[in-house]
C-alpha cells in the first residue's frame, strides 16, 4: 500500500518538473588550474639542488632500521588423510541409453543422472502400467516418495510436427 502511495507522489507532475529542470540555465564550471610547464620547473636551480642533496639526518635514521623476518614454523601433515572422504558412498553403474557418451558412468545410490531421469520419465509417459513408481524405485535404487514426486511434478516435453497444410494456414 505504501509503495503505491509513494509512486503517486513520485510520478505527480513529472513532465512539468522535467521541463523546468531542463530549461534552467546551466551553471558555469569552475576554471581549470593549469600547472606550470614541466620544463620551467625542471630548469629551476633550487629544485635541481633539492633533488641532488642528501639529508644526513635521514640517512642515519635509515641505517638504524634493522628488519628481521622469520617464516612461520612448518607443520608436517600426517598422511594426507584430509583428502579421503568421511564415509564411503555406495555407487551404482548407470543405465546408459543412446546418450551414453554424454552421461556419467557411476552415480551414488539414491541419485540419478540427467539421462536416466529423462529416460525414466519418458518410459513412464509411454507405458505407465509397466513403468510404475515402485518398479522405477527398485530399478534405479531410489526412494518411493522421491519417485512419486518426480513423476507428479516433472513431465518431459513432446515434439509435435504439424502437417504442411496447417503451416500454410497459420502463415496466411
Amino acid at each position: 500500500m505504501g509503495g503505491r502511495l509513494t509512486r503517486v507522489f513520485r510520478t505527480f507532475n513529472v513532465e512539468s518538473r522535467a521541463r523546468r529542470e531542463i530549461s534552467k540555465e546551466k551553471p558555469t564550471p569552475a576554471p581549470r588550474h593549469w600547472p606550470p610547464r614541466g620544463d620551467a620547473a625542471a630548469d629551476s636551480p633550487e629544485i635541481k639542488e633539492e633533488i641532488v642533496r642528501k639529508d644526513d639526518r635521514l640517512l642515519t635514521l635509515l641505517k638504524d632500521v634493522y628488519v628481521e623476518s622469520r617464516d612461520p614454523p612448518v607443520r608436517v601433515k600426517d598422511g594426507g588423510g584430509e583428502h579421503l572422504p568421511c564415509k564411503q558412498e555406495e555407487k551404482r553403474l548407470t543405465k546408459l541409453g543412446h546418450l551414453g557418451a554424454l552421461d556419467v558412468k557411476k552415480v551414488s545410490k539414491g541419485k540419478i543422472s540427467i539421462v536416466e531421469a529423462l529416460t525414466l520419465l519418458n518410459n513412464h509417459k509411454l507405458h505407465p502400467q509397466m513403468w510404475t513408481a515402485e518398479k522405477i524405485a527398485a530399478e534405479y535404487s531410489l526412494e518411493l516418495k522421491d519417485v512419486t514426486s518426480l513423476l507428479e511434478f516433472f513431465i518431459p516435453f513432446t515434439v509435435q510436427e504439424f502437417p504442411k497444410e496447417t503451416k500454410k494456414a497459420i502463415k496466411s
